[in-house]
Parts: structure tokens; C-alpha cells; sequence
């Protein structure tokens, strides 16, 4: 009998549960306070409380598989180390392609010669001396180096040699962009390559704390992390390719509800404590983005579910809009601490500012805001923000922590580092006053929202009679959100409009269609599909959507551990794809992973890339941890008429390698079967 032990790491909870697998049941399940500082501590509350409420012993785990939305919450938050991006071979005008200026943020560029052309051929040399000579200028303020190179997809040569260097010289992880995707695009190659960089730091820490407590409790079963996809990989090789755990909790949340619900078309809106994650199962299966991973505003080239992902959670901040008479609210995207969390390991000094801001008659600019120091890389501040972060020694009021307006910008920068964390406001203190959780400190929680009460619109007047009107507030603004969550994806899957998803869900016509407008024109909008709703808080907050948008609300039984029950109910796949190319008449280059080699015939280029490629998919399916392999290839092949003769362009061959996850104290032999 084999039991199986899945573990999602989110912005605020740590969830556990071991299924077993010969019932096809979750027999227990845990959750736990994730915790930032050290994420063993909270990952080992919750796999302990899940073995216990299980009765199953650690040694009679067969395997462990570990989803988080970590990595996710990081690119919607803006955050992660610092890094530096090696661009080889473009011009300076190739860094405001793809959003790359803005996922660099003021991050470190080295611009040097080299790169091939589009047949594979080298551009120009590439520039050693003054690679070897930026890297030991860069190595102490970087936590790791991204490199993109011109047509790296046709010949990576000249990003091999850059990573052999930066690895000997500096020992900084370093991320080559044609290892993360084999399509053409270079600056949205550089892109992805920076993220991955900017995440492997957070990344192994995560692995390497559930590793640690697998190891104390004796399990020794294999550990797998889910990707983007949804699939499986092993934890050796997502330290190497964090970036493909980005969807990684939504991902587990989808193969979950289609676990948990047996639901065959509707839309899945996932909730956490910093995102909103909402994708369509359609026959019963997710839709992959043919586009690349969209988290943050950020079009990456990482192959994922195709979903939504909103900077919006129980614990988004909490935004006061002055603007016009009435003001208004609006949440997210960035995660705040919630008052009522920070108040149960820091209640003294939370209460004491809370109780000295309610005293005054006025609300101040910081009223209501902590700041908490977080471990991180620091290298690469500038003298004022090394001087705000040397005050942050301990969880204290925001308004402590600065001495004048120009160090806010400096504060700002240290939140997207992830150096300091803001508490605040949130929908979760919202729902402590309205008594819908009781998980914390609920006192904390009536103050703060009492205090941002006191603030005042356009007109003078106070934005709220009292905390607990203002608390309703923040949960039906959490409700009209989420709708407009659910009509973008909504908008976006049916297609065929003139204006964009966005617009769409904030049309005054939608709104009056989901008002049932009734005058002389008559108006009703609704979901043709059910919604299902999981996190934890689905159940306090998704009733009052499924009302606003006509449809059945589906809350499954074990809707707040979605993930962690997705996390080991996947597949392990992985995917290898490579070009072959004619630079003239009768030659045939396949571009192989070791290199290129010319043919005299179409096919045996063909021939000889497939089973470069199979070769390649295998090797790497093994090593992500699968068993049982089953490989499939594909060949596109383009060709053009010429004179009524077909003449040939270009052809991409596909191929994948996918099996179910090896698990612990597996005798029989593993088998390889190849479909064409």
C-alpha cells in the first residue's frame, strides 16, 4: 500500500495531506502558518499534523511532492534578488523589447559582442576579457547572473561558454536563456532568463527546508516539485529551473479540483493569501498558454497552464482612494502582513501603536503600517537604503522606521527585494471584525480597521462610520474583484470581441447585465459554466460571487488543500524541440543539443534531430524523477511552392517523455515505449 504525501508552500499557509493511493482518498490533512524566516519550521508543522491525523508512519511514505506559490507571488509582487543579465550579441535597443527593462528594475546589464545569425553561424567573436572582467566587478553585488544570447535557440555556443566562466569565476548560479525555451525571441529569452535567476535563491531555500524535514522524520522517499504545467520534476533540477514552478501552485490547484470535483467544463478560481488564480478546465482537461506563463504583467516563455493570475488574496493591501467625493477602495497587488497575524508573535508592541494612533483625532500618513525585517541578499543598495534597512532590526511601526519623505522610495525598494515586509490592513483583518475567522488576533484586527476608518474622502468626510462598516466594505470590494477575475478569464476563453478581457469585465453594459438591468432595454449576464472555488477562504468569501455571477458555485470537500492534493495526483514530462534549417540547396543542418551538423537529405537531418532529441527527453525524464516512460515526437514541417514545387524551409521536431512519478522501494523494471 502506498501513501503519498503532498505539500503546497503558499504566500501565507503551509497545507499537507497524504492521499492513499490504492483508495484513492485523502486520509489526512494539516495546515500551518508558513514561515517566511525559516520555511522548515512551518512545512514541518504541517507534514507532522497531516502524519498524525493520517496514523501513517514516515517510512510508509512512498513518495513526497511539493507545489508553492511562492515563486508566483514573487513576479506579481515585484520582488526577488538582485541580478545581473550577461546580453550578448544585441543592440541597446533589444532591452525595451518584452518588458525586459521592467523585470530588470535598475538590475545590472553587460552588453558585449558576439552571438550567431539565424543559421547557427557566429556573428561575432565573443568578448572574454571584458566578460571575465564584469563578472569580478559584479560577483560580491549579485545573488546570480542570467545570459541571453543572439540566436542561442540556433547555436548556444557563446551562453556555454559564458556560463562556464561565470560559474568558475564567481560560483553564482547562472541561468543560459536557450535552456529555458527553444524559441526564437531574444529578448523575451533574456526575460525569462532573468527571472529564473532572480528566483533560484528563493527556490532552493523552499527545497532545501522541506528536504531538511523530510530527513529528521525519516522519510526517504523521492521529493518532486510540480511545474507550471502541472507535470512533475524532480527537486534536483528545479534548482536549476526555478522559474518553471511559476503557475506551479495554480497549476496543483487545477489537477485538484478535477481530483477532488470530477468536473468536466468550469472555471477554477483559486484564492490564497496574495493571488487570485483562475483557469478554465475544459473536457476535463487545463488549457496550455501557447504564448508562455503571463504572471505580474510579465509574458514569460515558461510552457503553463493558461491562467489568470490577479494580485488579489485575503491578504492583499488595502488601498484608501482619495480621489473624487466619495473615494472608494481597491486591494492589491502587493501582500501585506495582516495586523491580526502580526499581533499573535508581536501583540505588546502591535497594541501599543494601535492605542497611541486611535488617541489622536487625526490619522497619520503611516498610521496602521508595520514594517518586519526578512533575510535576504544586500548587495547593490544605495547608501540611503542600507541606512533604512539598518533600523529594521525588529517587527516595529513603519513611521520608526523613517525619518523623512525622501527614504520612502528607499523603503519601497527594500520591499521589492523582499529585504523588509509591510503589515496592514487586509480582507483577512476585515473578515477577524466580521467574525468570519477567529484564527488570530481578532482585537488587533477592530483597531486597525477603527483607525482607517478615521480617514477621510474628497469631501472631509470619514470614509467609514465605524471599523465594522468598513470591514464590509473591504469584503464586498474583494467580491466585485473577484468577479471582474472571473469575467476577464471568462471574456478572454470566448474570444471574438472588439475590446480586450479587461475592458470587457468593467464595461458599463456588464455591469448593468449582472445588475438585471430591466427598462426599455433589458439586460442579464451570467457564467455559462460553474465555478469552482478553492483556498482556504473560498468558502467566507465565493458564496457572495457566485450570487453576483448567476452560476453554481462548486466548494469542495477538502477545497482548502487543492494544491497539495494536486501536487501528488500528476505526471512527470518533459519536452525537447529542435530546428533543422537549410542554408542552401541539397544541405540540411539539424540543429542538435550538441551542436550543428549538416545532411545531404531532408530526412536524415529529421532522423538524425529526433533521435538526438529522444535521447535528450529520456535523459531528462529520468532525471526529473519518472518511470514507466512513454515518448512521442512530432515533426512540423514548413515548405513553400515554388514553380508547383515544394521546396523546403524550415521543420521543428517535438519530443516528449512522460511517465508516472517514481516512487520509493519500486522493484519492477522500468520500460521505454516510443509513438511516433
Amino acid at each position: 500500500m502506498a501513501y503519498l504525501l503532498g505539500v503546497d508552500t503558499g504566500g501565507t499557509y503551509t497545507d499537507a495531506v497524504i492521499l492513499d493511493e490504492a483508495a484513492d482518498a485523502v486520509i489526512g490533512k494539516a495546515k500551518s502558518l508558513t514561515t517566511r524566516t525559516d520555511l522548515a519550521t512551518g512545512i514541518g508543522l504541517a507534514v507532522d499534523a497531516a502524519l498524525a491525523a493520517a496514523g501513517v508512519q514516515p517510512a510508509q511514505i512512498a513518495m513526497v511532492s511539493l507545489s508553492t506559490t511562492l515563486a508566483t507571488n514573487a513576479l506579481v509582487e515585484g520582488q526577488g534578488g538582485r541580478v545581473a543579465l550577461i546580453f550578448i550579441g544585441f543592440d541597446a535597443d533589444d532591452l525595451d523589447r518584452g518588458g525586459l527593462i521592467e523585470a530588470l528594475k535598475g538590475d545590472p546589464v553587460v552588453r558585449l559582442a558576439g552571438g550567431h545569425n539565424h543559421a547557427g553561424g557566429e556573428a561575432a567573436a565573443l568578448d572574454m576579457a571584458a566578460l571575465e572582467q564584469a563578472i569580478k566587478d559584479l560577483s560580491d553585488d549579485v545573488m546570480g547572473f542570467a545570459v541571453a544570447s543572439r540566436f542561442a535557440t540556433r547555436n548556444p555556443a557563446h551562453e556555454v561558454a559564458a556560463r562556464d566562466l561565470i560559474r568558475r569565476v564567481s560560483g553564482r548560479p547562472v541561468t543560459c536563456s536557450h535552456e529555458l525555451s527553444a524559441k526564437l525571441n531574444g529578448p523575451k529569452r533574456a526575460l525569462t532568463a532573468v527571472l529564473n535567476a532572480r528566483l533560484i535563491g528563493m527556490i532552493d531555500r523552499l527545497v532545501a527546508a522541506c528536504e531538511r524535514h523530510l530527513r529528521a522524520v525519516g522519510i526517504t522517499a523521492p521529493l518532486m516539485v510540480v511545474r507550471g504545467d502541472g507535470a512533475l520534476i524532480s527537486a534536483a533540477m528545479v534548482r536549476e529551473r526555478p522559474i518553471e514552478t511559476i503557475l506551479s501552485g495554480p497549476a496543483a490547484s487545477i489537477v485538484g479540483a478535477r481530483w477532488l470535483t470530477g468536473a468536466v467544463d468550469a472555471l477554477v478560481s483559486d484564492i490564497g493569501g496574495t493571488t487570485t488564480d483562475v483557469a478554465l478546465l475544459r473536457n476535463g482537461l487545463p488549457e496550455i498558454d501557447p504564448e508562455g506563463a503571463r504572471v505580474g504583467g510579465l509574458r514569460t516563455m515558461v510552457e503553463a497552464v493558461a491562467m489568470r493570475t490577479s494580485g488579489l488574496g485575503g491578504d492583499s493591501e488595502v488601498h484608501v482612494l482619495a480621489t473624487g467625493l466619495t473615494g472608494g477602495l481597491r486591494l492589491g497587488p502587493r501582500r501585506l502582513i495582516p495586523v491580526s497575524l502580526l499581533a499573535v508573535d508581536h501583540g505588546p508592541m502591535v497594541h501599543a501603536a494601535l492605542d497611541r494612533w486611535l488617541s489622536s483625532d487625526t490619522a497619520g500618513e503611516f498610521d496602521g503600517r508595520f514594517v518586519i525585517p526578512m533575510q535576504g541578499q544586500t548587495g547593490g543598495l544605495t547608501p540611503r537604503e542600507a541606512t533604512v534597512l539598518a533600523r529594521v532590526t525588529k517587527p516595529m511601526p513603519l513611521s520608526q522606521a523613517l525619518t523623512s519623505r525622501l527614504e520612502v522610495a528607499a523603503m519601497e525598494r527594500l520591499v521589492a527585494r523582499g529585504l523588509v515586509m509591510i503589515s496592514g490592513v487586509t480582507p483577512s483583518d476585515a473578515s477577524h471584525v466580521l467574525g468570519r475567522l477567529g484564527a488570530w488576533d481578532g482585537t488587533a484586527s477592530v483597531k486597525a480597521l477603527k483607525l482607517l476608518a478615521k480617514r477621510r474622502n474628497g469631501s472631509g468626510d470619514r470614509i467609514a462610520a465605524d471599523g465594522a462598516v468598513l470591514a464590509q466594505a473591504v469584503i464586498d470590494q474583494l467580491t466585485a474583484q473577484t468577479v471582474e477575475c472571473l469575467l476577464e478569464a471568462a471574456f478572454d476563453e470566448d474570444g471574438g470581441f472588439d475590446e480586450p478581457p479587461e475592458a470587457l469585465a468593467r464595461h458599463p453594459l456588464t455591469r448593468a447585465g449582472l445588475n438585471r438591468h430591466r427598462g426599455v432595454v433589458e439586460l442579464t449576464l451570467r457564467l455559462g459554466v460553474p465555478v469552482i472555488g478553492l483556498g482556504a477562504s473560498a468558502p467566507s468569501y465565493y458564496g457572495a460571487v457566485g450570487e453576483r455571477l448567476g452560476c453554481e458555485m462548486i466548494l469542495p470537500e477538502h477545497a482548502g488543500v487543492a494544491n497539495a492534493i494536486g501536487a501528488v495526483v500528476g505526471q512527470v514530462s518533459q519536452r525537447a524541440q529542435g530546428l533543422v534549417s537549410s542554408p542552401g540547396e541539397g544541405r540540411f543542418t539539424a540543429h542538435l543539443p550538441a551542436g550543428l551538423q549538416t545532411f545531404n537529405t531532408r530526412d536524415a537531418a529529421l532522423d538524425a534531430l529526433e533521435a538526438a532529441l529522444v535521447a535528450e527527453a529520456t535523459e531528462r525524464a529520468q532525471a526529473a524523477g519518472a518511470s514507466d516512460l512513454r515518448v512521442t515526437a512530432s515533426r512540423d514541417i514548413r515548405e513553400a511552392l515554388v514553380e508547383g514545387n515544394p521546396m523546403f524551409i524550415e521543420a521543428t521536431v517535438t519530443v516528449t517523455a512522460s511517465g508516472r512519478p517514481r516512487v520509493a522501494h519500486e522493484t519492477q523494471a522500468e520500460s521505454l515505449t516510443i509513438s511516433p
